[in-house]
């Protein structure tokens, strides 16, 4: 795996200090601090820090809960406030994103992405968001917050920094997401940040995609970080979590809200997350490769308009992937020249390695039909055929492309 700046610290290094590691040395040893894995004087230690499972936190005395209450994150208050199990696990994700002040884990992506808006914006403030923006996203937008009395504007992904073309004196959120949710388009993250950061806007990035591993958020300018640490941090599809790293004077906010709305995750999930994160960089280099392979044996399919992938030339943003990111991701979408979303079960009911169902980033591959078109307001998609989006797991790339084969021999058929 290549070097990618500066991901974070080594065990029992102060967070203020960090040496330049590379990710698959931080994915090894972030969050393994030696008051985590009671790695103290005359002991060796353990590898992982235990599962810390906590609601009330006892004192000994008043003095002692009053120092508690105004102590750093990383200090037993609540269960709310964590536990070391989760601590580590937030020392490693803040690692990936250099520059962040912190980070903070919720109980889904969602809720990450909620909270993380909900802390820039209140009733008359504008935002803006991608019209390629992941579904739950635009749903908060355009739902939740109109009630709120906040307006949020769509815009096209690709508009660059002609974003500063839409901003308004109420104008306080630009959300990011890049590559794109279904079709991938690649947005110019450095330059819609600078624009927004000269307008004095906040700034929030959705990489999922890239799970601040392909690429740095903060570093490209970002406020705000999010991922889904249900995609490929947790790796395993057991879990449930989002998380967002911020910047000083924005992670405050984050924070603040973060606490007025009780979001916090369990021990337990820690743990798990922190499991996945071990083998982050090998996962994703493997299902990043896989998936390369699949989509050029896709592409000269005589069945297959189009591969919706950024490694691709013909993708929409693919300079900026090439000058941004690190490497690729095992998600992709595929537009047929043949079929519809009605003629899916053809398609999609006879796989034998992908599994039919939502999520991404897990061990196993995945496999659903899509219809973008149906999402988008401001600039359109067309696809003379169905669509879908694949998630390359782990298995054999020779075996899924067999399937894949076979599915698309039987919608050939039926078509």
């Amino acid at each position: 795996m290549q070097r990618d700046g500066k991901p974070g610290s080594l065990p029992g290094t102060p967070a203020h200090s960090r040496p330049d590691v590379s990710a698959d040395t931080w994915a090894v040893t972030a969050g393994r601090r030696a008051e985590w894995t009671q790695n103290r004087e005359g002991t060796g230690g353990i590898v992982n820090p235990p599962v810390w499972r906590a609601s009330t936190i006892l004192y000994p005395s008043i003095a002692d809960m009053d120092a508690a209450g105004r102590a750093a994150d990383d200090t037993l208050f609540y269960g709310r406030k964590g536990t070391p199990t989760a601590w580590a696990l937030r020392d490693a994700l803040n690692g990936l994103e250099p520059g962040s002040a912190g980070t903070l884990l919720f109980p889904s992506g969602v809720a990450a992405l909620a909270v993380a808006i909900l802390s820039a914006v209140g009733p008359g403030d504008h935002l803006l968001i991608p019209d390629s923006a992941y579904d739950p996203t635009t749903s908060f937008c355009f739902g939740f917050l109109k009630r709120m009395g906040v307006v949020a504007e769509a815009y096209d992904p690709l508009i660059g920094a002609g974003i500063a073309g839409l901003f308004r004196p109420e104008t306080r959120l630009l959300i990011l997401e890049s590559p794109g949710s279904l079709t991938f388009e690649v947005q110019d993250v450095p330059a819609m940040a600078a624009a927004a950061r000269a307008a004095g806007i906040a700034t929030l990035l959705d990489n999922s995609w890239a799970a601040s591993l392909l690429f740095k958020g903060i570093a490209a300018g970002c406020d705000m970080v999010m991922q889904a640490v249900t995609k490929y941090v947790g790796g395993h599809s057991d879990l449930l979590m989002g998380s967002v790293s911020a910047v000083p004077g924005h992670f405050e906010k984050l924070r603040a809200t973060a606490a007025q709305l009780g979001q916090c995750v369990s021990a337990d999930d820690a743990a798990l997350a922190l499991r996945g994160f071990r083998t982050l960089p090998l996962r994703m280099e493997r299902s990043g490769r896989s998936a390369l392979e699949i989509a050029h044996w896709l592409k000269g399919h005589r069945l297959v308009h189009r591969v919706l992938h950024p490694a691709f030339e013909d993708c929409p943003g693919h300079a900026l992937w090439k000058r941004d990111f690190s490497g690729a991701a095992g998600l992709f979408g595929v537009v047929l020249d043949r079929g519809s979303r009605a003629d899916a079960p053809a398609f999609f009911d006879g796989l034998s390695h992908f599994g039919m169902g939502f999520s991404w980033g897990g061990y196993e591959s995945l496999a659903i039909p899509t219809s973008p078109e149906r999402l988008r307001t401001v600039s359109r998609f067309e696809a003379p055929g169905m669509t879908l989006r694949l998630s390359i797991g782990l298995e054999d790339p020779a075996d899924l492309i067999a399937d894949l084969s076979a599915a698309l021999d039987r919608l050939e058929t039926l078509t």
